[in-house]
């Protein structure tokens, strides 16, 4: 992750730290998120392509698609928590 440096002018970094705040969050983290947002970039955990893979990866297990009808839904998983 970068690090930066910003000029902002003064009452707008107290009503973004005000913002900040009030949302728990730190600084940086809110103007990632609404850098994001105004960029247009997905946002929250479906935004990793992980994510994504270990979804189709359920689906596919739930739809019946997979030829080891045999599998422990709860051992798999644990078993991709574990390899995070």
């Amino acid at each position: 992750m970068a690090k930066i440096l910003v000029s902002i002018d003064d009452r707008l970094l107290e009503r973004l730290d005000h913002e900040a705040a009030g949302l728990g969050i730190s600084r940086s983290a809110l103007i990632g998120r609404m850098t994001a947002a105004a960029l247009g970039e997905p946002v929250g955990p479906g935004a990793h392509p992980e994510v994504h893979a270990a979804l189709e990866r359920l689906k596919k297990l739930f739809r019946g698609d997979d030829h080891d009808h045999d599998v422990d839904s709860t051992q798999l998983i644990r078993e991709m928590r574990d390899s995070r």
